[in-house]
């Protein structure tokens, strides 16, 4: 077996590896996916958005008594909420969701405020976000994601706990079909962070059988790769 070639395993058919291959080539690259705002667009934001960036608080809340839409959208379709979420400026999200904001509004590209912190690691945020009401299991990302999706991905542990903690969907299925389980092996590197990340999904109860499209498991998956402490979790996982 080739591990790096973006398909580690002799394919059932040709049909198979031609559907899998590409699933693998428009995996999603969760942390490239999301678009911060760019320099030029927080130069050029007004309002709220301008507010949101800075933390500013009070201007805020003067906007927003003002009656400034707290939903208002930029051209990527990202609230001041978003923007907020991105900068990591806590009052300011507080602020916003106390004046209306919808906690779970999603942008351009379908990720809310709890993927946004997920993907960048910001578990300050992240937990600020689900405290203002913000669902640990919305569908969001082109992928049909979740947010625990996105952190069994990128190995993103104390996320991952967080939104465990937090009541998140352990087996949700995405648009490739992938687990967060699959991600974490499929994405991960078998390594210490995408290990443990993948302990936390089994100690939770996440479903170790629920295969891919083409049928094969984490386990399968985790073989075809030979990620050592991978297999053991998953064996010893089904054996139970």
């Amino acid at each position: 077996m080739t591990r790096g070639t973006g398909c580690p395993w002799r394919p059932a058919s040709r049909l198979a590896g031609l559907v899998l291959a590409g699933a693998l080539a428009l995996a999603p690259s969760v942390g490239s996916a999301q678009i911060p705002p760019s320099p030029d667009e927080l130069a050029s934001y007004t309002g709220l958005h301008r507010a949101a960036a800075r933390g500013d608080a009070d201007g805020i809340r003067q906007l927003l008594a003002g009656r400034a839409d707290p939903d208002a959208r930029d051209a990527r379709g990202r609230t001041p909420l978003h923007v907020a979420a991105f900068a990591g400026q806590a009052e300011a999200m507080r602020t916003l969701v106390t004046g209306g904001a919808d906690a779970n509004a999603l942008d351009a590209q379908r990720y809310d405020v709890v993927t946004i912190a997920a993907v960048r690691g910001d578990v300050a945020t992240l937990r600020l976000a689900l405290a203002l009401g913000a669902r640990p299991g919305n569908v969001t990302s082109p992928y049909d994601g979740t947010a625990l999706i996105a952190a069994a991905h990128l190995g993103q542990g104390d996320v991952a706990r967080v939104l465990i903690d937090g009541g998140a969907p352990l087996d949700h299925v995405n648009n490739l079909g992938w687990t967060a389980l699959l991600e974490a092996v499929i994405l991960g590197d078998g390594g210490p962070r995408h290990v443990a990340v993948l302990r936390m999904l089994v100690d939770a109860g996440a479903n170790v059988g629920l295969a891919d499209r083409q049928g094969r498991t984490p386990l399968d998956h985790a073989r075809a790769r030979s990620y050592t402490e991978m297999i053991a979790l998953l064996e010893a996982a089904a054996r139970r």
